[in-house]
């Protein structure tokens, strides 16, 4: 119960100042949603939505399309509820508070996973074949997931709380991606900014920014732990060994 707690106040606090719940630059996200390329009236769905920043940006530029975000956190679809109504969205992006796997969704032009392979029990690949099964034919699909950039130390395992085979290389993640029947259209990964920004926001900054402002709390002394813990966990193990990667792909 002590480090279910711990991790709760963790990852609550933070979250409100991120735009994006990944490793992801304003010139990226733009880039991203250009190859993706949707249309007037066009279907998207976003599976691990989030609050669905990404999402609403992709129906942002194209009108008259609608947008379904699926995601179990009920916080970041509170989120995304309030988002979508400052934006003038509610009419057009709905969020549905279910599993990405197994969601029943089909037809669309454009399926989305960012980050959130882990949602299928077979990871990547199945996440991929449920992705193409979810588009139309010539629909796209923008999937992120990660990859190892180089072998990973002992150090970079230990960070994570991975196991070596966890992930593949950049090529055996584009390889899954074809084998479930989807052509790349666009390869990018996140650069070393976007993921010191990340963790300085996201993991780390949330924890710290927390400790800062609850100075007495009986459960200060093992946040910071965790805090620290995640810190060397970054810098000194798995900073420039994990990757992730934005496939563009053509169903």
């Amino acid at each position: 119960m002590h480090a279910e707690e711990v991790r709760a106040l963790m990852s609550a606090p933070g979250n409100d100042g991120l735009t994006w719940n990944t490793p992801l630059s304003e010139e990226h996200a733009a880039h991203l949603i250009a190859a993706c390329a949707p249309g007037p009236g066009a279907r998207i769905a976003d599976f691990g939505s989030g609050w669905g920043e990404l999402l609403m940006r992709l129906v942002e530029a194209a009108p008259g399309s609608t947008g379904d975000g699926v995601e179990t956190d009920p916080e970041a679809v509170a989120r995304g509820l309030r988002l979508a109504e400052a934006r003038g969205l509610t009419d057009r992006v709905r969020f549905h508070e279910a599993p990405a796997a197994g969601y029943p969704g089909d037809g669309y032009d454009l399926a989305v996973s960012i980050g959130a392979a882990h949602a299928w029990p077979g990871g990547a690949p199945e996440a991929l074949k449920a992705l193409r099964a979810a588009v139309r034919p010539g629909g796209r699909v923008l999937f992120a997931d990660g990859f190892w950039e180089r072998e990973p130390s002992p150090a970079a395992l230990e960070g994570l709380g991975a196991e070596p085979d966890d992930f593949g290389s950049l090529l055996d993640l584009i390889r899954q991606a074809e084998a479930a029947g989807l052509r790349p259209l666009q390869v990018t990964v996140a650069d070393q900014r976007e993921w010191d920004l990340f963790e300085s926001a996201a993991n780390i900054g949330r924890g710290e920014r927390w400790a800062l402002a609850n100075p007495g709390h009986r459960l200060h002394a093992a946040v910071t732990e965790a805090v620290d813990a995640r810190r060397t966990g970054y810098y000194g193990g798995y900073r420039g060994t994990l990757g992730l990667a934005y496939l563009v792909l053509s169903a």
